[in-house]
Parts: structure tokens; C-alpha cells; sequence
């Protein structure tokens, strides 16, 4: 997981979550509601994701944008901006997405974690969008 500022307490809160479910989770930062910069704490996250360090990670900033077009910047990197639990059902389901954007400023705690459920427990469907997502990354 990795935020900034604006993203620490709904990490905070979905990090509780998600430990109490079992779910290991690596927090990136930042440690604190102070003004920090997004990307500090992104792209190492992306970078681990990227490796296969882990399956998936969840990000989050006030809007989500800055977060996920950061972790978009990594060739290895489908992450998806999600504020519905339907978005986020068709990212994994068609996009085979490997990293979660939260719009920290815009959705509840609760909100986030019928997200995060949906994201992490729906299955890529493959076939006619894996000649899709093939063509994603800048050859």
C-alpha cells in the first residue's frame, strides 16, 4: 500500500482491514497526514509489483489520478483509478488490473473495502482481453 498525505487515513484504515482478514500488506508510506509527494511512495510500490514481489497493490492520493498515473508509468503496471465496486470488478475481470487507485477524497471507508473485496477476489477472464491488455505496454 502507498499514499500521501491525503491518502494516509484511509491506508490506515484499510491497512486494519486487511490485516484482520490475514492479507499481508507492505505499508509504502507516507507515515502521516504532512504534505507529501505521491510518487516518493508509488513507484517503489509499482516497482515491487512490477518484479512479482506481490500480486497487487493499493494506492491511493486525494483524487487517485496522480497515484495511478504514476503507477501507470511502469511498463509491467495495469493499475486502475476505481471508486465503484463494478469499476473494479471489470479492471481485474477485463483489464487484469495489478494495482487498485483510490479516490482517497471521494469514497468512504466502507466504500473502499467493498472495492478492495471485489478487486482482490475477481479472476482475469483472459480470451478476447488478453489480445487486448497485450497491446498495453510501448513496444
Amino acid at each position: 500500500m502507498g499514499s500521501d498525505h491525503a491518502g494516509f487515513a484511509l491506508k490506515e484504515k484499510i491497512r486494519g482491514l486487511l490485516q484482520s482478514k490475514g492479507i499481508e500488506c507492505v505499508d509504502y508510506g507516507t507515515g502521516s497526514e504532512e504534505s507529501a509527494d505521491y510518487a516518493d511512495y508509488i513507484h517503489p510500490l509499482a516497482l515491487d509489483v512490477e518484479a512479482g514481489t506481490f500480486s497487487f497493490g493499493i494506492i491511493m492520493c486525494g483524487s487517485g489520478n496522480g497515484a495511478n498515473m504514476t503507477a501507470n508509468k511502469h511498463q509491467g503496471i495495469r493499475s486502475a483509478l476505481c471508486w465503484t465496486v463494478e469499476i473494479a470488478r471489470l479492471a481485474r475481470a477485463h483489464n487484469d488490473a495489478n494495482i487498485l487507485a483510490l479516490p482517497a477524497r471521494f469514497i468512504s471507508f466502507e466504500e473502499a473495502g467493498a472495492i478492495i473485496d471485489v478487486f482482490l477476489s475477481t479472476r482475469f477472464e483472459g480470451g478476447r482481453h488478453e489480445r487486448r491488455i497485450s497491446k498495453i505496454p510501448c513496444r
